[in-house]
């Protein structure tokens, strides 16, 4: 053994020189004057935002997407000492000191800087030239469009990143288990593959169309392992259960993990908790909790409760009474019961209290031991503050006449008689004999005469009912719709019989402590759930467009404008690179077509291998930009030109594949080939001299004069700001 240290350790490494400079230029051309402009740049106004709430670990919720990308650009703010103490009120506002704008930018430059160097790779995994993999990085490096992203607080850049990532680590891991199956090098690839895909989830909901392409490709390459006859059965089962756990386990434990470090970090109360239920609130600091804490858990006989209605849309509201009652008369003509309105009101008020009443015995508190309230039980609610039965009867609903009037019941001496018993169902009880929980039970109300089912009819009454909530009994409905379901938020045991007293118990804190915790899961599911299905109200904005604007670049947007010096910050895309991208992908749909036809007469014009690789390279090349573009038809919210740019990274990556396929395979003479390749310099050169040409409006700097600004705005439709003289 001391033979050996005889001699030197000597270790080797194959560096790619080229792979290195594309790194180090990659990143140069988006790292360079990161500062500028020292002021809020378009949706910096947007994610800054969250960035302080992050900073101060404040609750929030984002309905763009999940939190990777929040979460990244905040540790960027934690790594420079951000305190979170910046008002984001309006784009333009020049940065304080506080503010490190570099290490809130860093991350975004840094993701696509490291994309150039991604593209090469992806292009010689592809089995194509080094000239290729050249070609794809250069386009990357100069497309001005994706510099401007890159540089600002903004997720696009390392959505594309995480994506490239996905797609390279699979293309990997496809190479090397055809020589070197179940290696460190296999393992390594495919997880990276699981762990990226999720990443790219995690920031974006549109990363999960890549995803899907990519889990779409993976099953094709599985059908054909399968198949592989020189493979045993134990063998090809390893194989399908490592691509199982690799390709869709991890990602989806990853993608938890995302949310269960968000939820973490945000253990604060915060400006968007009324969206969520109220045990999601109760289970954050401040806020409801502070209110929460220390109520009793089991509702019973005698119980002062306030009533949130699950839906919360257009706003949370909880059940609400006042002395105020219906007109006799709505403006269509039709009469009313002439009782106490009852409604849902979007605020926390003395008016909202309601006691749990045994219908067969007379008093308001709670016996002791108290008597609670089980799933099917009979009750009646009682309004705190009038002292009034909640009441419906077969009167119709002011706003919505298929529905019947919920009132508290007056007595005028008519034939009117009370109807006031409701029946608890438990929609999320466990057994026919649970007991109703605060904040726990999610509840239906279900009128005894008439099974009409206590509702938020989602309509805002008039002026005579102060513009708050309808609430209606619903006889129509059978399901668990949301504005059917109600949750128990403030609670305590009531314990005066008198009205006077009581008004004055309603407004005490409560005073007995049980403590309440909210799992994870259930935190995730609903808050993912919300971030699904809440509807912001997206208006039609200056720079908006359409998907159909965005293949010919019709449409630009103004980021940032200096108004002293006309410097200004424009996402302008290289318009050499937009249009060669759109002719090389119909070239690839054309002649791979012809392909497809020419084989299926037995006609081979390629090798196989050379087939393989060319289809792969559609496959993710047409594919990627098919499932990160089309998509966009189908949204119902406000489009920008930004939208398009994880499309338009996978476009470019096709286009230097089909001019090595046309040089390689396509043109027969040494003439034409020649003419291609002076065709492609001519076409790189323009690429860079488009690129300088357009630099001051992607760095924002140096400032251009109002003549120099309108020779550049070569359409009509781009929106370059010039001053008048």
């Amino acid at each position: 053994m001391l033979g050996y240290l005889k001699h030197p350790v000597v270790v080797t490494a194959e560096v790619n020189l080229i792979l290195v400079a594309l790194a180090v230029v990659g990143l140069v051309s988006r790292l360079w004057g990161l500062t500028h402009p020292r002021a809020v740049v378009f949706d910096e106004v947007y994610y800054g935002q969250f960035i302080s709430l992050y900073m101060k670990q404040i609750f929030f919720l984002d309905d763009s997407g999940p939190p990777l990308g929040h979460m990244l650009l905040a540790l960027g703010g934690y790594l420079g000492g951000f305190d979170g103490n910046f008002l984001w009120n309006r784009i333009g506002a020049e940065y304080s000191s506080n503010v490190p704008v570099c290490f809130l930018r860093l991350l975004p430059a840094v993701a696509g800087g490291l994309c150039v160097p991604l593209v090469y790779q992806i292009v010689l995994e592809l089995r194509f030239s080094h000239s290729a993999a050249l070609g794809a990085a250069v386009l990357i490096l100069f497309e001005n469009s994706l510099i401007t992203q890159s540089r600002l607080m903004l997720l696009e850049s390392i959505l594309i990143f995480f994506s490239l990532l996905a797609v390279l680590s699979y293309l990997k891991f496809h190479n090397t288990q055809k020589t070197s199956s179940f290696s460190v090098a296999y393992w390594f690839w495919l997880m990276l593959t699981g762990l990226a895909s999720a990443c790219a989830v995690g920031v974006k909901y549109m990363g999960l169309f890549t995803y899907l392409l990519l889990l779409a490709i993976a099953g094709v390459h599985t059908w054909h392992l399968i198949g592989n006859k020189a493979l045993s059965n134990t063998a090809v089962l390893c194989h399908v259960l490592a691509r199982g756990l690799a390709l869709l386990v991890t990602p989806v434990l990853i993608y938890l993990g995302f949310f269960y470090i968000h939820l973490a970090l945000l253990y604060r109360s915060g400006p968007h908790d009324q969206i969520m239920s109220s045990a999601f609130q109760a289970s954050l600091e401040g806020g409801l909790a502070r209110i929460t804490q220390g109520q009793p858990l089991e509702v019973v006989y005698g119980s002062q409760i306030t009533m949130r209605n699950v839906l919360s849309q257009p706003v949370p509201c909880w059940l609400h009474s006042h002395k105020n009652t219906y007109p006799v008369r709505y403006e269509d003509g039709r009469g009313s019961s002439h009782q106490q309105q009852v409604t849902c009101y979007p605020f926390k008020d003395v008016n909202n209290w309601w006691i749990v009443k045994n219908p067969g015995l007379p008093k308001l508190v709670v016996s002791n031991p108290p008597h609670p309230v089980h799933h099917g039980d009979i009750v009646q609610l009682v309004h705190g503050i009038t002292a009034r039965f909640l009441n419906t009867h077969d009167v119709a609903a002011p706003l919505t006449p298929y529905a019947q009037e919920v009132s508290c019941y007056i007595d005028y001496n008519v034939s009117m008689p009370s109807q006031n018993l409701w029946r608890l169902e438990i929609v999320n009880r466990e057994s026919d004999i649970e007991v109703w929980k605060t904040i726990v039970s999610e509840v239906k109300l279900v009128h005894v005469n008439t099974s009409a089912v206590l509702k938020v009819s989602g309509a805002s009454l008039p002026d005579w009912g102060y513009r708050q909530m309808e609430i209606v009994g619903d006889k129509q409905s059978t399901s668990s719709h949301p504005s059917l379901i109600w949750t128990v938020e403030e609670h305590r045991y009531g314990k005066s019989q008198e009205q006077k007293e009581r008004e004055l118990e309603l407004q005490s804190p409560t005073q007995v402590d049980i403590s309440r915790n909210l799992s994870f899961l259930a935190r995730f599911l609903e808050l993912q759930w919300k971030m699904l299905t809440l509807k912001s109200e997206h208006t039609e904005h200056k720079y908006s467009s359409s998907p159909v604007d965005w293949i010919t670049m019709d449409s630009s947007i103004a980021y940032w404008l200096q108004p002293s010096s006309g410097a200004q910050i424009q996402l302008l895309g290289n318009v050499v690179i937009w249009y060669a991208a759109s002719t090389g992908m119909l070239l690839y749909v054309v002649l791979f077509l012809w392909y497809l036809l020419r084989r299926r007469r037995m006609i081979y014009d390629i090798p196989e291998g050379c087939w393989r690789s060319w289809a792969l390279a559609g496959a993710l090349g047409l594919g990627g930009w098919a499932v990160n573009y089309l998509p966009f038809f189908l949204m119902e919210k406000t489009l920008f030109l930004y939208h398009y740019l994880p499309a338009l990274t996978f476009q470019i990556l096709l286009l230097p594949i089909v001019l090595q396929h046309l040089h390689d395979y396509v043109l027969r003479t040494e003439a034409l080939k020649q003419i291609l390749s002076a065709l492609v310099v001519a076409g790189l050169s323009s690429v860079f001299l488009v690129y300088r040409t357009l630099s001051p409006l992607s760095y924002g700097q140096p400032a251009l004069s109002a003549a120099e600004l309108q020779e550049l705005r070569w359409r009509d439709s781009w929106d370059i700001l010039v001053r008048k003289q």
